[in-house]
């Protein structure tokens, strides 16, 4: 006679599956194209207790019951209580800002930016070259749009991304006359700073339709604000398998924008 599975193993086997997910998503970038940073870290971490927990899944909560028969343990498991409903609750507002972000349209006469991101050699990276193909598909809809291209050289970089932007966006038909390189800046920050610079001296448009990933646009939106700068979206789709990775890191940045 055949029995239906324990809410416990249901709950354990979706925690083990979600661990696994997560892991894999996260890892798959560092093992492909050799990308580590705080998104893809902490979402290993996160897979890897996930997966000690469904491990050690009857001790952990022996234990946590343990916790809660001592005044100390319940005042420490209220605290994680609470530290676990501000991250979901920081969660939900920085999604709903990223989201909000992404679907601003831009001005009618606006001045196309787009941000730079890593260049391998002389070709542009998936995250990118997406970006290009956004900016293209907007360029192609407004034929008088003008278009800064943001981004310096990195020390490992053949060239820098204004330059490798610029090439790729003429191959595609853009004409010369409608791009501006912008090739100093190393960051956000820097990007909109010297393109605003740009803008002043070319007599360009001041409403910026800024050309990023859809989890990028949030940020960039905060940044162009402590710049005094009017602006919008035009979102680039990111490779799904590049995008966790990506998505956790903008995380830790949103928040770093919020306080300083």
């Amino acid at each position: 006679m055949k029995t239906a599975a324990s809410p416990q193993i249901i709950l354990r086997l979706l925690l083990a599956a979600f661990a696994c997910f997560l892991g894999i998503s996260c890892a798959a970038p560092l093992l492909l194209r050799r990308i580590l940073n705080i998104g893809n870290a902490v979402g290993m971490g996160l897979s890897l207790l996930l997966l000690l927990y469904t491990v050690f899944f009857a001790p952990v909560n022996a234990f946590v019951r343990f916790l809660w028969t001592k005044t100390a343990g319940k005042a420490l498991l209220a605290l994680l209580a609470a530290f676990v409903a501000v991250c979901f609750v920081l969660f939900l507002v920085i999604n709903f800002c990223m989201i909000r972000a992404a679907h601003t349209p831009p001005a009618p006469d606006a001045t196309v930016v787009v941000l730079g991101c890593k260049v391998y050699g002389s070709r542009p990276s998936i995250m990118l070259e997406s970006r290009l193909k956004a900016a293209l598909r907007y360029l192609e809809e407004h034929p008088d749009a003008p278009c800064i291209l943001s981004g310096g050289q990195g020390p490992d970089e053949g060239i820098s991304e204004a330059e490798c932007m610029y090439q790729w966006l003429c191959n595609a038909g853009i004409s010369p006359e409608r791009l501006y390189k912008e090739a100093a800046s190393t960051s956000t920050r820097e990007n909109l700073l010297f393109s605003a610079k740009i803008i002043e001296e070319e007599g360009l448009s001041p409403n910026l339709a800024i050309v990023t990933n859809e989890f990028h646009a949030y940020r960039a939106s905060l940044i162009a604000g402590k710049l005094s700068l009017s602006d919008a979206s035009i979102p680039a789709a990111t490779p799904a398998w590049l995008f966790p990775t990506y998505y956790l890191r903008e995380m830790f940045g949103v928040m770093y924008e919020w306080v300083f």
